[in-house]
């Protein structure tokens, strides 16, 4: 048995058992998606986000790339932004980091890693801006204040996005969350960022 005949024999009993416990789930689940909330985070595999909150299909709208990276120079991540704030109209905006980010690690020991160097300097920009705290830590604690910083600093960015900015000046019920996973606990950690208004979001320091 091949590895894909093996992926698609566990899809055909995942969804098997879905319509065993409700006939109805995946013929309303295809009429519309109406999730409340938008999940910005990194790519790595340990960190599904659906699975981690332990929510069904349709209820998270999600955006992943390497090291949950949010800059004005990604159309493809902004267009997801733009679209949930705009026509989902979601409530909550998370932008999830988690400790041992390979992405982070990589920036901070300056790999040479070949195309993805290129995307990594966002990451580096933000280890220059932070170096003073950062360098007083030993390197594992290092490592996890940067993901840390990093998770700060995209929420930064997504309040300052026109859409999300437009949101609060019509009076959307919006906020902008930074939360942190740890890969050995299972558990995602409120960081204390919670960004509900523009005043708020003009106070932000990363």
């Amino acid at each position: 048995m091949s590895e894909l005949t093996k992926l698609l024999d566990s899809n055909t009993e995942w969804a098997d058992s879905i319509k065993e416990d409700n006939p109805e789930f995946f013929s309303q689940l295809a009429e519309k998606q109406e999730p409340d909330i938008l999940w910005i985070g990194c790519s790595d595999s340990r960190v599904p986000p659906n699975q981690l909150l332990d929510l069904p299909p349709g209820e998270i709208f999600v955006h992943r790339n390497i090291a949950n990276v949010v800059v004005h120079s990604d159309v493809n991540c902004l267009s997801v932004v733009q679209y949930a704030v705009e026509m989902l109209e979601v409530s909550h905006v998370i932008v999830c980091g988690h400790y041992g980010c390979g992405g982070v690690k990589a920036a901070v020991e300056d790999e040479q890693l070949g195309l993805i160097d290129h995307w990594l300097e966002h990451l580096k920009d933000i280890k220059q801006q932070n170096i003073d705290e950062l360098k007083a830590l030993p390197h594992d604690q290092m490592i996890d204040r940067f993901c840390e910083l990093n998770v700060a600093t995209q929420v930064d960015h997504i309040c300052r996005t026109s859409f999300v900015q437009n949101a609060w000046e019509n009076g959307a019920d919006l906020t902008v969350h930074g939360l942190i996973y740890s890969l050995e606990t299972g558990k995602i950690n409120e960081l204390g960022i919670n960004i509900s208004t523009q005043d708020e979001a003009s106070k932000l320091t990363t």
